[in-house]
């Protein structure tokens, strides 16, 4: 059975957050989300704000725009028409990788989804720990012989755009020790993680298949892979990144997508191939950015070459800067230097707690005031 992929503009983006609903006075996780998709609406199209796996999660979905600000700026509008009608309730808003305290086993999965009841049946006590958030980023590709040495080409890319976005130190309670726990606990389930490195779509089409003869998938958004193909929608989706609790933020990492899916389309469009590593680099640089986060020292291409992420980025931002002016996301492109600087979301929430006494409520709250406010605290 093929699989056909949808025409997309060149380039051309979309970004899907994902929210949590916590409690005003309390901090922990709030199963807000049906009353608030309530009071939104339902409306068919672009923009909108849907329901996710569990009840504490509303998802802000943008339309599809050829610039980063105009999704930028769906997301805000969304955020903030949810912010205000969550705020007579008693819920505030957050987004990070995980939530600091709040217990899995307290959480309700929605009802009436045949989806989230397959995946919970099938996937039983790890898909019930699914208590995560992350940020999508869609950017269109015209031709589907490019989506597979593109999708490689991001592959060399995972540690940055998981360092970057890193914002799961906590687990319940406790500091694990990882700048990404989001990104170990979602690889449990059976259809997440990295996905396989092919050469032809037709290996794609083929292990489609396979899946569907035996009963493990029975449509294609059940492939939850860190990078994946949309070909309902002619897209690539990078979603390696966690929760993000700023706008400021999402218009950078999604920037930094638009501008290197444009790169490697380039690339092929100049008759060169498009880089790729090996898949247990990828696999162990994943591992490492999960851990250490900005202090990585990740693999950077087949022979083996290492470097520190942050000394990586520097490079690779100004590399970008003529990709980024013709998209016209240069602004949100030149954020990833100031990102640096003020650190990623993990080594903020680990600055909190520190100064609060290892205070997780006191994270929670350093959370919804940085949504809020749309910037880095």
């Amino acid at each position: 059975m093929g699989v056909d992929f949808a025409r997309s503009d060149r380039s051309r983006l979309g970004i899907e957050w994902e929210i949590a609903c916590v409690d005003r006075r309390s901090g922990e996780l709030a199963a807000a989300a049906p009353e608030l998709l309530a009071k939104v609406g339902t409306a068919p199209g672009f923009p909108h704000v849907t329901s996710e796996l569990l009840t504490n999660t509303v998802e802000i979905v943008s339309a599809p725009y050829e610039r980063v600000s105009d999704a930028v700026a769906d997301l805000t509008r969304l955020a903030e028409r949810v912010s205000d009608l969550a705020e007579p309730m008693g819920v505030a808003l957050m987004s990070s990788g995980t939530h600091p305290f709040s217990q899995w086993f307290q959480q309700q999965v929605t009802p009436d989804k045949p989806r989230y009841a397959t995946l919970i049946d099938r996937t039983r006590w790890w898909g019930r720990q699914m208590m995560i958030w992350g940020v999508h980023v869609h950017v269109g590709v015209e031709d589907r012989r490019k989506v597979l040495p593109i999708i490689d080409g991001l592959l060399t890319y995972l540690p940055h755009f998981q360092a970057l976005s890193a914002s799961s130190p906590f687990w319940a309670g406790e500091n694990t020790g990882y700048a990404s726990n989001r990104a170990l606990m979602f690889q449990q389930l059976p259809t997440a993680g990295l996905p396989p490195q092919f050469t032809q779509w037709s290996e794609y089409e083929g292990l489609v298949a396979d899946l569907r003869h035996t009963g493990v998938i029975e449509e294609l958004t059940e492939l939850r892979w860190d990078i994946r193909p949309s070909p309902q929608r002619g897209t690539i989706e990078v979603r390696t990144f966690d929760g993000l609790s700023t706008v400021w933020e999402i218009g950078a990492v999604a920037a930094l997508t638009q501008c290197l899916v444009e790169h490697f389309s380039r690339e092929l469009d100049a008759g060169r191939e498009v880089p790729k590593m090996q898949p247990w680099f990828v696999r162990e640089n994943k591992w490492r950015t999960a851990r250490y986060g900005m202090d990585a020292i990740i693999i950077q291409n087949a022979a083996g070459d290492e470097r520190l992420v942050g000394e990586d980025l520097d490079e690779l931002v100004p590399s970008l800067a003529p990709i980024a002016e013709a998209l016209g996301c240069s602004a949100e492109l030149d954020r990833l230097r100031d990102l640096a600087g003020r650190g990623a979301s993990y080594q903020r929430q680990l600055r909190v707690a520190a100064a609060n006494d290892g205070s997780l409520k006191a994270v929670v709250s350093a959370l919804v005031r940085e949504l809020r406010e749309g910037r880095p605290g």
